[in-house]
């Protein structure tokens, strides 16, 4: 067992997980994060930066980072990825003509040393819409099927309502616990 692994077994023991949420901008990061700590959403503007909330579920403490998907902030994603015991990757079902971009930055993500293995976790969000594509269908479409070195689950969620989010974080919990 490497350092590393014995350093997360370690900070899982105290329950508690570093959990890092990237995505393009618009695809509602921040809503979701709101949404799973219980805030008001109405207002929500993009994210310049980053944000940090700490979101307790059954007694387990997840230390979520969300950072600006904005074109101009992606390169400086890399500056977040060390201790990263979970990826939560956000894509707006309904923005068929962004999917490719967002595939393209995952993929970017993915093939980070300091992620190697960690567990993914994409939110189809905005499923609610009538213009929103399937989660198989943007499963596909982010090629996330071919993904092999590690855990990975897609979720058909929306922000808004809360759909989808609570099953979400028990799967990412599960797998950083």
């Amino acid at each position: 067992m490497g350092l590393l692994s014995l350093l997360r077994r370690l900070r899982k023991s105290g329950g508690e997980a570093r959990i890092l949420i990237l995505g393009l901008d618009n695809a509602g990061k921040t809503t979701i994060l709101r949404k799973l700590s219980d805030e008001d959403i109405t207002t929500t503007t993009p994210t310049q930066g980053f944000n940090i909330k700490s979101i307790l579920h059954n007694g387990f403490k997840l230390n979520v980072w969300d950072i600006g998907g904005q074109k101009t902030i992606r390169p400086y994603w890399r500056n977040y990825y060390e201790n990263t015991e979970a990826l939560i990757y956000v894509v707006d079902a309904a923005d068929r003509k962004r999917v490719d971009e967002a595939g393209y930055e995952l993929n970017e993500i993915l093939g980070e040393d300091k992620l190697a293995t960690v567990p993914l976790l994409v939110f189809a969000n905005k499923s609610d819409l009538l213009q929103a594509q399937s989660a198989d269908d943007i499963a596909e479409s982010l090629s996330l099927f071919n993904i092999k070195d590690r855990p990975w689950q897609i979720q058909a969620c929306s922000a808004k309502d809360g759909t989808g989010l609570e099953e979400g974080l028990r799967w990412v919990v599960k797998q950083v616990k």
